[in-house]
């Protein structure tokens, strides 16, 4: 008997192609993993915040999803961020938050 495999492209596309991000768009979608807007993460890489939207958006192309909620799963599932994992403090002084119990 032969077995075959099925496996549909868009099961296949977020482990494809999240390995395909750019350096610049791991380090913003580390940064929306852990509960950053767009705008705090333009702050922290020292980018405007159309350029953060930019990375933002094509990451989350690339890796095939719409939801924040899925790229952070995605995030953790691909090592970028981990779930010990919390924001620098030169990261939270950079990001001008004050302090809400999160990062």
């Amino acid at each position: 008997m032969i077995y075959r495999l099925q496996i549909s492209y868009q099961e296949s596309t977020p482990l494809c192609m999240a390995i395909d991000l750019t350096n610049r768009e791991r380090e913003v979608v580390r940064l929306i993993s852990l509960g950053c807007s767009t705008e705090e993460a333009a702050k922290i890489l020292g980018v405007s915040t159309p350029t953060a939207d930019t990375h933002r958006t094509n990451a989350m192309r690339k890796m095939g999803v719409r939801k924040v909620a899925l790229v952070t799963r995605l995030a953790i599932k691909h090592r970028i961020s981990s779930m010990k994992d919390t924001l620098t403090t030169a990261e939270k002084r950079k990001r001008g938050r004050k302090k809400d119990g999160w990062n």
